[in-house]
């Protein structure tokens, strides 16, 4: 049910927040349908170059919905993170299948309809899960602290997450050497 505030009886903060709270719902709406168009045309476009820009159009949005989270490192590492890195990997990708549509195999109808019939499934699945979810119970710990700022998330990282932390810097540095050695050796047979 939505509450209609008395404009008569209310005071100037009142409507600010009132307006701003609107503005912050038609921007979630906006973005939302632009989330949900883009992430199907991502999936049904024909063509890969075309599917690839509809998804980092979908990564942007999905960062603006972050913004509205007031959560502003994950948008910007969402960002940097998706549109950029696996955006670039997946249009290398791509460009290297050299996918063409004179390659493209048709699927026949009952594929089509297995697709649909198994979306429509897991979105039932997951409707009736959200229906039954319950909130969280218990209250946070007011300790009077951002825990969306950088700072508290470095201090945290850097503090009681530091082997974590390590462990995935050295795991990730294991990974590029592993790639630089096999594209030598592959280099070096041919």
């Amino acid at each position: 049910m939505i509450h209609i505030p008395d404009f008569a009886n209310a005071t100037p903060v009142q409507i600010i927040f009132c307006f701003l709270s609107f503005i912050t719902l038609i921007t979630f709406c906006f973005l939302s349908f632009i989330t949900l168009i883009t992430a199907f045309l991502a999936i049904f476009s024909r063509n890969p170059i075309h599917s690839a820009l509809y998804l980092v159009i979908c990564f942007f949005t999905i960062a603006g919905h972050y913004l509205l989270l007031n959560s502003q490192f994950l948008a910007i590492v969402h960002v940097i993170v998706y549109s950029g890195a696996i955006m670039i990997l997946f249009l290398f990708t791509i460009m290297l299948m050299n996918l063409n549509k004179q390659n493209e195999v048709h699927k026949p109808r009952i594929t089509r309809l297995g697709a649909i019939v198994s979306f429509c499934l897991i979105c039932i699945v997951l409707i009736l899960i959200f229906i039954n979810s319950k909130p969280i119970e218990g209250e946070y710990i007011a300790t009077g602290e951002d825990y969306q700022s950088i700072k508290v998330l470095g201090r945290v990282l850097l503090n009681e997450y530091m082997v974590p932390f390590e462990f995935a810097s050295i795991l990730l540095l294991t990974a590029m050497i592993g790639v630089v050695l096999l594209s030598k050796k592959e280099k070096t047979e041919k």
